[in-house]
């Protein structure tokens, strides 16, 4: 190991490694230890050239300058301090460590014990200290250069939005034209642009793309962390997604996607790390400030587990709270994304008081600037007491809202006295969001995502399939709200093919016609499965790609009529929430509840568990300004039941109701009525849309 290289004072900002023309400077925060090491590799990353401690020390940050170094030059660090984990201390400088403001990771660690503070098998286990260099089994930090200038962003109306969740590997795996599949720039060839274009997206949430850790008890059993919710660097994408090893091709697929109209948001996960519990690996956090990272037990051996995850992030410390803010605004400014998704995002505003709405987190983001301009959307809940916070965040924040889904998928599925619960969700779920002057796009819509059944497999499979995983089919959700219409799994059956593709027309109708924000699942409109596995967080293969040689075609050409009738009509789209409220315009209310004979519905009628069908006469919200955008009504009809009579609301003199939405039917078309009834199918979505008559 040479030594020829001086180190000087740097500064102790910004974090992280930052070069300029004659050198890199490096600042880390740790507030406990009591020495901290640069660590510097041959340019192929396999020796460790020299080790530097940082020669300076402001509050908790250490700093230092090292002239003569450039983009590219690979390091990491070693924190010295005490080990005592009684404490809440866990140093040990014998564990290379991740820059946690790295912007480039080399690697994956490679499992070995080596990797663990402590020594495997030892009879105290994580009491115990292991002496062994996890260096040969560490990936490599890599400094890099910024950007340079920042890209405009699109910045789509959010009642104008339709979300498409998907993952970077799953969507251009088993594409026959995508170039570089399962990565950036695969999923921002040519035909997936086409493809999501043509559809109507204006929005790709990602699955994690921050870089993220394999886990060993999945390693072990040969499988992977597909989904990606165990971070490992948060400002760093994950090297399997980089086809030449390069970041610069993240900012090209966001600036394809871009180009393309379609706007890039990232599912981000600062509620825990990958380290685990006290029984998991020495990687950055633990080693460089065990106490201030981490939410601890009173027992500060222990960790607080609000995620599952066996670790909390300690948002309380002003550090850790510095930590997330730079990530999401390098993200931003210099990746150049649209907005993000917050994993167990209750866990964020989490205090010694649980979880408060004017937490810190909040407060912060919501005068930031740069983070206050793009689109924030919470998973509104964690596993800890008081954790299901749905309805609870502050604006501009959005809300993944599961209310939604199970009450959508109850009502399809037949479930009695659903009326009322479809009612509330489809006029933006009222009671949990109109409120602090949220509009009614804080509501994410959803009908599946990631985890869980996909839509194919909701109407497939009455239980889960997760075999696969090792976990003996233990794992995942039991309560799916699911039905396989009279089959477990593929059927051959006509009739059973013809009632599931039906009720997919139905579910996606839903979601499209529903006040909010609606989120697809990719690969939905292909009808894709995964063969009934509704936890398919580790099948990084055919389970979870999608499979482009079985493209459902029918209902793919639906799904881009039902994304074309909603972008046409903007009473679907509306941002105040429909009240039954009359308008100054013209008198008449903004909403109508009708009975299928024509009657208002009242108290009686919603709580008859046996009423199968709802009907809604949908206006322009009262108070909507003059300058946004009308039409005058629709009739929007849900049948759960047989098929039925429905008597169509009065009309406008001049006017006439044509039906532009039929799920019973095979295939579009339009059909005129001037009054009286029409013929709802069975099982099925019928919207007519009040136009003037010819």
């Amino acid at each position: 190991m040479t030594r020829d290289l001086s180190i000087l004072a740097g500064r102790p900002a910004p974090l992280g490694a930052t070069v300029d023309d004659d050198g890199v400077n490096f600042a880390v925060f740790s507030d406990n230890a009591t020495r901290m090491t640069l660590c510097l590799f041959s340019e192929d990353g396999t020796t460790e050239t020299h080790r530097l401690d940082l020669p300076e020390r402001e509050g908790g940050i250490w700093h230092g300058y090292v002239p003569g170094l450039t983009a590219g030059q690979k390091y990491g660090f070693r924190a010295d301090g005490p080990y005592a984990p009684e404490q809440g201390h866990r140093f040990n400088a014998h564990k290379l460590l991740l820059d946690p403001y790295a912007r480039q990771i080399t690697a994956h660690p490679t499992w070995d014990d080596a990797l663990m503070g402590y020594t495997v098998g030892a009879k105290e286990l994580d009491l115990s200290f292991d002496r062994r260099d996890s260096a040969p089994f560490m990936p490599r930090c890599v400094v890099c250069a910024d950007s340079g200038a920042g890209a405009t962003r699109l910045e789509t109306p959010l009642a104008e939005s339709v979300i498409y969740e998907c993952h970077v590997r799953g969507m251009t795996m088993q594409h026959p034209r995508a170039t570089r599949p399962g990565t950036f720039l695969g999923l921002a060839s040519d035909p997936v642009l086409e493809h999501l274009t043509g559809l109507g997206i204006t929005a790709v949430e990602l699955l994690p793309v921050q870089a993220f850790l394999n886990d060993r008890f999945l390693v072990n059993k040969g499988l992977v962390n597909y989904w990606g919710y165990q971070t490992l660097g948060f400002f760093a994408p994950d090297p399997r997604y980089l086809a030449e090893g390069d970041i610069t091709e993240f900012r090209q697929m966001v600036a394809r996607f871009h180009a393309a109209g379609i706007e890039v948001l990232l599912d981000v996960v600062y509620n825990h790390s990958c380290e685990g519990d006290q029984t998991g690996p020495t990687l950055s956090f633990r080693g460089l400030d065990n106490r201030s990272y981490y939410r601890l037990a009173e027992d500060r051996r222990f960790y607080l587990n609000h995620t599952g995850t066996g670790n909390t992030l300690n948002t309380d410390h002003p550090m850790v709270l510095r930590l997330i803010l730079d990530s999401l605004r390098y993200w931003v400014e210099q990746m150049h994304v649209d907005g993000f998704r917050f994993d167990l995002g209750a866990t964020l505003a989490r205090t010694a008081r649980g979880f408060q709405p004017d937490a810190a987190f909040f407060t912060l983001v919501r005068q930031d600037p740069v983070l206050n301009r793009v689109k924030l959307i919470a998973e509104p809940w964690d596993i800890g007491p008081g954790g299901y916070q749905l309805g609870a965040f502050p604006p501009p924040f959005l809300e993944w809202n599961d209310k939604f889904r199970d009450g959508v998928r109850r009502y399809w599925k037949g479930d009695g006295g659903m009326v009322p619960e479809l009612a509330n969700r489809l006029t933006g779920s009222a009671a949990q969001f109109d409120h602090s002057g949220r509009a009614a796009t804080a509501s994410v819509n959803m009908v599946t995502a990631h985890d869980g059944f996909t839509l194919t497999d909701l109407v497939s499979y009455n239980e889960r399939h997760n075999l696969a995983n090792g976990e003996e089919g233990r794992d995942g959700h039991a309560a799916n709200f699911s039905d396989n219409l009279g089959h477990e799994g593929p059927s051959d059956d006509p009739d059973i093919i013809a009632a599931r593709a039906r009720r997919r027309r139905n579910l996606m109708a839903t979601l499209l016609l529903a006040q909010g924000t609606p989120m697809i699942l990719g690969g939905d409109e292909l009808s894709r499965s995964q063969g009934g596995n509704n936890n398919a967080y580790c099948q990084d293969n055919p389970t979870s790609w999608v499979d482009w040689s079985a493209v459902d075609a029918d209902f793919l050409a639906f799904t881009r009529q039902m994304i074309a009738f909603r972008k046409a009509h903007p009473i679907l789209r509306q941002k105040r929430f429909l009240h039954a409220r009359e308008r100054l315009i013209d008198g008449l209310e903004d909403l109508f509840w009708w009975r299928p004979d024509g009657a208002p519905m009242h108290d009686a009628d919603w709580q008859d568990a046996g009423l199968k069908v709802l009907c809604a006469e949908m206006r322009t919200a009262s108070g909507t300004p003059f300058y946004a955008a009308r039409e005058d009504a629709l009739f929007l009809v849900f049948n759960t039941g047989d098929a039925v009579q429905v008597a169509l609301p009065a009309r406008l003199q001049g006017n006439c109701w044509i039906r532009r939405v039929d799920t019973g039917a095979a295939e579009a078309f339009a059909e005129t009525f001037e009054n009286g009834k029409a013929r709802i199918a069975a099982q099925s979505v019928a919207v007519f849309v009040q136009e003037k008559s010819a």
